[in-house]
């Protein structure tokens, strides 16, 4: 079954609880973080995770879009993260690791996610290890970007990867996401679709949620 992961960098940070409470009927929430570094953007931090954290059940699907990321694991999986999301692009081979096994042993779910221009094959040292794989499909630091169609052969040969090397492992597709996008990425192989704008753009959200759902195969 097809999983929504609704974006809150999409939502009213004025109005965040109320926002928070219209995507129940979700299965994860993801919450960007980026730190003007490895993104031309800064989003939220660790005390708005655990603002979060106490106001849902919610899986806290955390995308660390950080730079160096081993340093901030332990944080946020304190702060109530139940997914922790690290780039491949974002430090040394070694250090990612490290930051895996950091994540590991925080008992939170170790996913590693790929920018548009990473090729699929850099996810190989550590497929057998992971939870998830997020592959972008755009470029990760700002919402509302159109999806990348080039993207979708590198969703398939990630989906191959997974079913060879570690079939329980979830493929997790974010950027552009809309009922159109969506089918494409879960014809493709992805099982988790995050969407921000596609969401929160909506008159009805749970109505909108329930469509993401229904559009994928």
């Amino acid at each position: 079954m097809i999983k929504i992961a609704p974006s809150i960098l999409s939502a009213d940070f004025a109005h965040l609880g109320r926002d928070i409470e219209q995507i129940k009927s979700a299965d994860y929430i993801h919450v960007d973080v980026m730190d003007g570094f490895f993104v031309p953007n800064i989003s939220i931090g660790i005390p708005v995770v655990q603002s979060i954290r106490k106001i849902t059940d919610l899986p806290l699907d955390v995308h660390l879009m950080i730079d160096r990321p081993v340093r901030y694991i332990e944080a946020f999986a304190k702060a109530g993260a139940d997914i922790l999301t690290i780039h491949v692009e974002a430090d040394k081979p070694e250090e990612i690791s490290r930051a895996l096994a950091a994540i590991k042993n925080a008992g939170v779910s170790a996913s590693l996610s790929i920018k548009p221009k990473t090729s699929a094959e850099a996810l190989l040292p550590w497929i057998e290890l992971l939870d998830m794989v997020l592959v972008m499909t755009v470029e990760p630091g700002f919402g509302g970007q159109a999806f990348m169609m080039d993207q979708l052969p590198k969703i398939r040969m990630v989906r191959k990867m997974i079913d060879s090397k570690n079939p329980l492992c979830e493929l997790e597709v974010d950027g552009g996401i809309d009922c159109s996008t969506g089918k494409l990425a879960a014809e493709d192989g992805a099982n988790v679709l995050v969407a921000g704008s596609a969401v929160y753009g909506a008159d009805d959200i749970p109505k909108r949620i329930a469509e993401l759902r229904a559009c994928a195969p």
